[in-house]
């Protein structure tokens, strides 16, 4: 994975809850964990843009409920720094859903997705309508 060009604040924690803005058939999801997070116990784990993260179906087609997935931060509310000087913030959290190597399930991303997110996931990139 590469690095990201930009001071990323983690606006989000586990068990917040991020809208799905692809057309894979869930909605809402319920944040579990940080993919490969290390830290110290008891400690939540901040989640911010092109983080990856597995988390629980909360609203969606039936058969997507309930389910265990994988995803990716692609806005986020909490302000953050680019190197370029830019400060950017969302209106709101959102996240696309992605299969073990790291490809989105989806075939169309509804939402624009931040530029940090298109650097380290191209396929989501080529997916979205517009790279902010």
């Amino acid at each position: 994975m590469r690095a990201i060009a930009a001071h990323i604040y983690g606006g989000m924690h586990p068990g917040s809850i991020l809208r799905v803005d692809d057309n894979s058939g869930a909605k809402v999801l319920r944040m579990i964990a940080k993919e490969k997070y290390r830290g110290r116990r008891g400690r939540l784990a901040d989640i911010g843009v092109a983080d990856i993260f597995v988390a629980s179906v909360i609203e969606g087609k039936v058969d997507m409920r309930k389910k265990i997935v994988r995803a990716v931060v692609i806005r986020q509310r909490k302000e953050y720094h680019r190197f370029t000087g830019e400060t950017i913030a969302f209106e709101d959290n959102a996240c696309v859903l992605i299969n073990d190597k790291n490809e989105p399930q989806a075939s169309e991303i509804k939402g624009i997705v931040a530029k940090e997110v298109a650097e380290r996931f191209p396929k989501i990139a080529t997916i979205s309508r517009n790279v902010v």
